[in-house]
């Protein structure tokens, strides 16, 4: 029977890649630390590859000459111009315009008002990330912003987005998104966000906003579920990783991390409280 390919509505954060000089190097990282297996794809001049878990696509990784290694996110939409025309009319700026990666799909480059890059994704054969949520599979992407309250009217008129300061942190959401995944792939999505008493409407939620100091430049910041984040923050330094800091809080126990190369992600395992 084949499996169901999960898809993602506009507005929807769908896929996430890193950029290494070293592509064999961060290959070898990212394998040791999540279990990743890896297969060639189409890029945009450069070498690309897919990487999978359990047999799906996860994450991918390009080969680049800059010497900066930094995790990009791409948010689906349905017609990557409209978008982009939509990210200039409401103060952003379109890096690169669309363009078309063979038949996986069209990807532009694009900033927000203040110069945090993201990255438009409409979707060819390659949908967007079939496994999240699960160790070794991307979590959440997050923006890390100097004041969420300012930042948000900018994503709203782009992606329709909608913030609620939720005390401890600031939740994104897309309307529909919940009873998109209750309809497709994840039939039990609300039944199971009750039983751990979660915030309203986080079926929808697709990230969170979280305030920065100025020593900290803006950025979209991408999060890895881990089965335990001590064994993932051991097994980073172990793989030449360096392990930048760690929390804990009611929900979650995270490292954050930094590659071989620099790019920095979060390593998070999932602790609900217990009732």
């Amino acid at each position: 029977m084949e499996t169901q390919q999960r898809t993602y509505p506009e507005g929807v954060p769908s896929w996430i890649d890193v950029e290494h000089s070293d592509l064999a190097l961060a290959c070898d990282f990212y394998e040791g630390l999540f279990g990743w297996q890896f297969v060639e794809s189409e890029g945009d001049g450069g070498r690309y590859v897919v990487a999978r878990l359990d047999g799906q696509d996860v994450a991918g990784l390009a080969s680049t000459s800059s010497a900066t290694a930094v995790w990009s996110t791409y948010v689906a939409v349905d017609d990557a111009d409209r978008v982009a025309a939509r990210v200039g009319a409401a103060g952003g700026r379109v890096v690169r315009p669309p363009t078309v990666f063979g038949t996986a799909g069209r990807a532009a480059c694009c900033e927000d008002p203040d110069g945090v890059p993201f990255r438009l994704w409409e979707a060819g054969a390659r949908r967007g990330a079939q496994l999240t949520n699960a160790p070794g599979a991307w979590n959440f992407s997050d923006l890390h912003c100097a004041v969420p309250a300012a930042a948000e009217p900018f994503y709203r008129a782009v992606f329709g987005w909608e913030v609620a300061d939720l005390g401890f942190g600031w939740m994104i959401r897309r309307p529909g998104y919940g009873d998109h995944l209750a309809a497709t792939v994840d039939p039990g999505i609300h039944d199971r966000q009750d039983a751990v008493a979660a915030p309203p409407g986080f079926a929808d939620a697709i990230g969170w906003m979280a305030s920065v100091n100025a020593e900290v430049r803006p950025h979209w910041h991408v999060t890895f579920t881990v089965a335990d984040r001590d064994d993932a923050a051991a097994a980073a330094d172990r793989l030449g990783g360096i392990v930048l800091s760690s929390a804990d809080t009611e929900w979650t126990r995270s490292a954050e991390i930094r590659d071989p190369e620099g790019a920095v992600f979060t390593a998070s395992q999932f602790t609900p409280p217990s009732g």
